[in-house]
């Protein structure tokens, strides 16, 4: 022991003794550190490693014996001649021994982070950076970079007092994680990186920099801006299905951390650049995560609130355009439900609306809620118009779901606490949003753009007493109808010279939009003639009318329709002239207009000559003698009205003879134009009768019930027909009928009550046994048929050919 002991000294003591890969690592390093690495003597250490790849593990522990020296004395020339040669080990060897090479270098680079020298800090980034590029044979099972990760994030914080250096310091930091993360991300062993409390400092580290743009001069890499924006484009473009959710929570946490929803323009750019930066059919988790954010702050401030919707608009807008996933109603329905909170905050109840705050603050209150709301319209909008077609019917279906309309009830939007005006905001506000939905809506049949589950609330809010809420109506109906965007040039109500100088887009109408106007035509004329008479309605919703009709006529109009519309138009003539309603003198000279504006534009798009003639010379008359009647006078902000309307003077108005003598042509029914227009609350198809009609069942029930031939031969007078639409009578004598069964079932024996209820049971047996005998009786055959008479069986045979057959089974 003790030679063997001696002989250890003296290999310590004596340099030529020493071992070899020792003596190479020594040479390396010159006298003067300022003079560099030694490149002979780094050539032959390389060409050692290589040779004996088994001899690294050693070469690496000197390495970091000596690194480790030189730090403590603060040799820092001799510590970049160390990390310099462990870089050029690194690229040079990559055989199975590297691995405990490895632990020493990451050792040795983990010494220079923990070092408070900003150099000593920045070479060992550098070097992990190099250590990050290089692509392993191997996996590693037990390596972590924890303590990097903890590392890089904190020098990404640096408060370093000079600019310059703590602006290389984030750098050298955001680099780092850079590293890690390529290091990392492809690793299926190292998928750790993904899990929440390495995010946590990750995602914040570099939203930290980008938000920190205090060194914008500098480019490319030197910015620790760009360069962290750079980074979190990369991490983001990395992750997998599974780790969307731990990428975006730590962004909303920073955010709210740092207050940055008002204002939201940084939070605004970090979701672009996330919206950009994942794949495609990620989108969806991002929405997601963004309306459970919502949700959380659902009682925050307006403008927090506000900022957080307006980044769902961003998101929803990029993500419509790709892979929205399954989130299109979720989105709408997150949305529908703030904006239903934020009227309620906005008209508040009694006890916020107290004595002690001031007239000020509450208007404030009002106008921050009123963002909110134009924020979530103008999103719920922009995502409805950015989706496609089928996509978008099943919006507008959902959206007019939750509009509440009187007389119906909605489960969806709770209207009671909020009121009469609260109900009208609601309203208006998802009408508003049913326009930008509808805006560019091209449906290839009026029955898929105007059903009728959309039409009937549709039509019923449009018969509401507010012009503003029709006017909404009306705007969304002319998107619908408008396939060939012509709207444009109907802007305004006025007598057109020339129609055909318009060029008006059409196309022969399908037969699916003849079948739509047969049934639905009559609730759209209904919606127009009660929409004219309103006495709130302004120069506006007179427009939006004669738009509508100009419409109906370019998409919708064959000869019946025609007709239809001639006749709604003398319709709202008379209703005008006669005044039942007791309009003001504007309503009544503003449907006059209406009128006139329409059929002159009707009978240019028809092309009838006579038509033309009749319309142009009233018209003439009235611009000489009441140019109250036409759109270009009344709708003057100083327009003289008249007293009266002189319903004597027949020029003035358009004749129903006039017209029907003018359309005596080909196609077109006349002998309806002399049908005076009454408008309908449902228009009931005549049903097709069906083959299964043919098999009349006629079961006499109760035989009394069918009355002697004396009471159908009586007269029908004005008085027998004035008894039966009056319901007063009948209405008494139901009320004392029930009456009369209350009382007999609270004060009937019990044996009486079991004897009235058996008779009518038996009763309705015998009733049941008489409809199966005549239903379920057996055809008739050659073979005979087998009849039961009191109790005897009786067979009865038919020849073939006394038989009847079915239609269908004869050929």
């Amino acid at each position: 022991m003790d030679s063997e002991n001696a002989d250890a000294g003296v290999c310590g003591c004596c340099g030529p003794l020493r071992p070899r890969y020792k003596r190479l690592v020594d040479n390396i390093f010159p006298e003067d550190p300022k003079d560099g690495l030694v490149k002979s003597d780094m050539e032959k250490l390389t060409f050692y490693a290589v040779s004996a790849p088994e001899k690294l593990d050693r070469i690496g522990a000197y390495l970091a014996e000596r690194l480790t020296r030189d730090v403590v004395r603060h040799r820092y020339g001799y510590v970049g001649i160390a990390m310099e040669a462990l870089d050029q080990l690194l690229m040079a060897c990559h055989s199975q021994s590297i691995k405990p090479f490895v632990e020493s270098f990451l050792h040795m680079v983990a010494k220079l982070l923990e070092s408070r020298e900003p150099d000593l800090q920045v070479l060992g980034t550098n070097s992990f950076v190099k250590f990050a590029n290089i692509e392993e044979d191997t996996p590693s099972y037990h390596r972590r970079y924890d303590f990097f990760v903890s590392q890089f994030s904190a020098m990404c914080h640096s408060t370093h007092e000079d600019p310059e250096t703590r602006s290389r310091i984030r750098v050298a930091g955001i680099k780092g994680l850079q590293g890690v993360v390529r290091k990392t991300v492809n690793d299926e062993l190292q998928a750790i990186i993904w899990e929440p409390q390495h995010m946590d400092k990750l995602i914040p580290s570099m939203l930290f920099n980008m938000q920190d743009n205090e060194d914008s001069e500098r480019a490319g890499e030197e910015n620790p801006a760009s360069l962290a924006e750079s980074c979190f484009r990369e991490l983001l473009g990395r992750a997998a299905y599974g780790n969307m959710n731990n990428a975006v929570r730590p962004v909303l946490v920073h955010l709210d951390n740092h207050r940055l929803w008002d204002p939201n323009d940084f939070a605004v750019s970090c979701f672009r650049i996330i919206m950009y930066s994942i794949q495609a059919q990620h989108s969806h988790h991002v929405i997601q995560q963004v309306l459970s954010h919502l949700d959380t702050h659902s009682k925050n401030t307006p403008r927090v609130r506000a900022g957080i919707v307006q980044v769902l608009l961003e998101t929803v807008a990029i993500a419509a355009k790709g892979s929205i996933g399954p989130t299109v109603l979720e989105v709408f329905n997150t949305l529908l439900k703030h904006l239903r909170m934020s009227v309620d905050f906005e008209l508040g109840d009694g006890s916020r609306r107290n004595s002690t705050s001031s007239l000020s603050s509450v208007r404030t209150k009002e106008s921050e809620e009123r963002i909110v709301q134009n924020a979530i319209i103008q999103t719920i909008g922009f995502f409805g118009g950015n989706l496609p077609d089928y996509q978008r019917a099943e919006v507008m279906m959902f959206i007019m779901g939750k509009v509440p309309v009187y007389g119906t009830p909605c489960h969806t939007l709770d209207t009671v606490k909020i009121g009469h005006q609260g109900t009208k905001r609601i309203q208006a506000m998802l009408l508003s949003s049913l326009i930008m939905v509808t805006s560019g809506f091209k449906c290839k049949t009026m029955g898929a753009g105007l059903p009728a589950a959309f039409l009937e609330p549709l039509c019923s809010i449009s018969l509401m007493e507010d012009s503003e809420l029709r006017q909404l109506v009306l705007e969304i109906l002319h998107n619908i109808i408008d396939r060939h965007d012509n709207r444009a040039k109907l802007r305004g109500i006025r007598i057109i010279p020339n129609v055909a100088a318009l060029k008006f887009k059409r196309e022969k109408i399908c037969k699916e939009d003849v079948v739509f106007m047969k049934k639905h035509g009559q609730q759209l004329y209904r919606h127009i003639y009660l929409g004219c008479k309103e006495e709130d309605n302004l120069q506006k919703n007179f427009e939006l009318l004669f738009t509508a009709l100009a419409l109906i006529t370019i998409e919708l109009a064959n000869e019946e329709v025609v007709i239809d519309l001639m006749r709604l138009s003398i319709a709202l003539q008379d209703m005008a002239l006669v005044n039942e309603e007791n309009m003001p003198m504007f309503i009544r000279c503003g449907i006059m207009a209406l009128v006139a504006a329409y059929l002159n534009f009707l009978s240019q798009m028809i092309a009838n000559p006579p038509f033309c003639q009749h319309v142009s010379k009233v018209i003439e008359l009235r611009s000489l003698d009441a140019p109250y009647l036409l759109p270009e006078h009344i709708f003057r902000e100083k327009c003289v009205l008249p007293d009266s309307l002189d319903r004597e003077d027949n020029a003035l108005y358009f004749q129903t003879a006039d017209l029907a003598e003018a359309m005596t042509v080909p196609g077109y029914n006349v002998e309806r134009l002399s049908i005076p227009y009454i408008p309908q609350v449902t228009d009931r198809m005549p049903r097709r009768k069906s083959f299964v009609d043919t098999i009349s069942l006629q079961v006499d029930i109760i035989s009394n019930s069918v009355p002697d031939q004396s009471q159908l031969a009586e007269e029908i007078t004005f008085e027998t027909l004035k008894k039966a639409i009056d319901t007063t009578g009948l209405e008494e004598q139901e009320r004392e009928r029930r009456r009369q069964v209350m009382e007999k079932f609270q004060k009937a024996p019990f044996e009486e009550i079991a004897a009235h209820c058996e008779s009518k049971a038996n009763m309705l047996h015998d009733r049941l046994a008489q409809i199966f005998e005549l239903t379920i009786r057996p055809p008739p055959s050659p073979s005979g048929t087998v009849t039961v008479t009191s109790g005897h069986a009786q067979y009865q045979s038919v020849p073939v050919y006394e038989m009847k057959f079915p239609d269908l089974c004869v050929y």
